[in-house]
């Protein structure tokens, strides 16, 4: 880093890994969203599920939704407060010609180098939607 480059804040990494999150939803690869990941990091989706605690978990979890044949996330709001997101996002998802939409918040904790350590998710089936 030069002198004249300023380091981000935590609250501009958070911003930054939850626009990041939403693009690897859209585009990116479950590899891609499991790096926004911390080791060791937990995903408890939707709450009350099973915690998932690895990466090879993560990168299986997250396969589910990038393996569809069409998805787009759109984030509707975030709200940071020191090392915490909170934010909502459409997701619109589709295969073998059906779609379905839901509308989660997440809830996020980030290390100092804005990686997540922990996710959950508030949803509960009952929001997943056939469009």
């Amino acid at each position: 880093m030069t002198a004249d480059q300023q380091e981000l804040t935590l609250s501009e990494k958070i911003a930054a890994t939850v626009q990041a999150y939403i693009d690897g939803l859209n585009g990116g690869s479950a590899d891609d969203i499991a790096d926004l990941y911390a080791e060791g990091a937990t995903v408890e989706d939707p709450i009350g599920a099973p915690i998932r605690s690895t990466r090879e978990e993560l990168v299986e979890f997250y396969g589910i939704i990038t393996n569809l044949d069409s998805r787009d996330a759109t984030l509707k709001w975030t709200k940071i407060a020191g090392d915490t997101a909170v934010f909502e996002f459409t997701l619109v998802t589709g295969t073998a010609g059906m779609k379905f939409e839901i509308t989660p918040v997440d809830i996020m904790v980030f290390n100092d180098e804005g990686k997540i350590v922990s996710m959950r998710a508030v949803w509960e089936q009952s929001d997943l939607k056939q469009l």
